[in-house]
């Protein structure tokens, strides 16, 4: 099958069946959280992975029939990917007709000798090298892949793991970068439908390519999402709508039975308040 047979059938598959799982969900948050609006040039971050490569062919389709006019750049970051990693990106670009550009970066090496998980130091890097090469093409906001299972997963990561109640917002405002934002379009897709779709598609996408990465997969107590995602695993078994209720949750903090929270860096606890009522 040529290219533009191929890209076709993806196309059709995002009309058809995974028009409501993940074509609908996606339009759902834009319009729900106003993420792209007229005037935009958003950059769409490709990892290599599924959910960066599902938001940019997504972007693609909603070039071509938005009635918002905005514009759009498909960039990826090379921070040290081995030969055939970098090969298998440059692939997919050609047969899913996306028009990359490809910079590169030393990341994977500054953060291999970090001693236990460099994941976060990484993923920091990496956004601040994707918000500087964006701002230097012009965009204004950053698209990145993160999913509905992403947002559960990371909320009860920080509950169990890192002792605070911190969500993964749609969108949010740059601190290093003014005037720049991050917007996550795939905030409402379920992660076992981008998985099926890539399958459907006969798709191969890289999953996180760094060496701890490849470490990690071998020692499974190295990877706390993984835990995460066994533990939700589990807890549907007996309530099966408990991812559901996870995600809801996090618009309905009922601040008045909160012993303390942060807003704008200050802490702010119920005893403030308490005698006053």
């Amino acid at each position: 099958m040529d290219k533009n047979g191929f890209y076709e059938n993806v196309r059709a598959s995002l009309q058809k069946k995974y028009r409501r799982s993940i074509t609908g969900k996606f339009n759902k948050a834009l319009k729900v959280y106003k993420l792209v609006n007229a005037g935009d040039k958003v950059a769409v971050c490709i990892s290599g992975g599924k959910d960066s490569w599902l938001t940019a062919v997504l972007f693609k389709e909603l070039k071509k029939y938005s009635d918002v006019p905005f514009e759009v750049e498909y960039i990826v970051m090379d921070p040290g990917y081995a030969p055939e990693n970098r090969r298998l990106i440059e692939e997919n670009a050609k047969r899913l007709d996306i028009p990359v550009k490809i910079f590169e970066s030393s990341i994977f090496d500054a953060v291999h000798e970090i001693p236990n998980s460099p994941c976060y130091l990484c993923a920091r890097m990496r956004r601040g090298y994707l918000y500087s090469f964006a701002r230097g093409l012009g965009c204004n906001k950053i698209a990145l892949g993160h999913h509905y299972d992403d947002v559960i997963e990371t909320t009860l990561m920080g509950m169990l793991y890192g002792a605070q109640v911190q969500g993964m917002l749609p969108k949010l405002h740059s601190t290093n970068f003014k005037g720049m934002e991050l917007i996550r379009p795939l905030y409402f897709v379920r992660e076992a439908d981008i998985i099926s779709w890539r399958d459907a598609c006969g798709l191969k996408f890289l999953r996180c390519a760094c060496r701890f990465t490849e470490q990690s997969e071998k020692d499974e107590d190295l990877s706390k999402r993984k835990e995460i995602k066994s533990l939700i695993a589990e807890l549907k078994l007996k309530h099966p709508d408990v991812e559901k209720c996870i995600f809801k949750s996090l618009e309905n903090v009922n601040i008045d039975t909160v012993l303390a929270y942060k807003t704008g860096g200050k802490k702010h606890g119920f005893l403030d308040t308490y005698d006053k009522e």
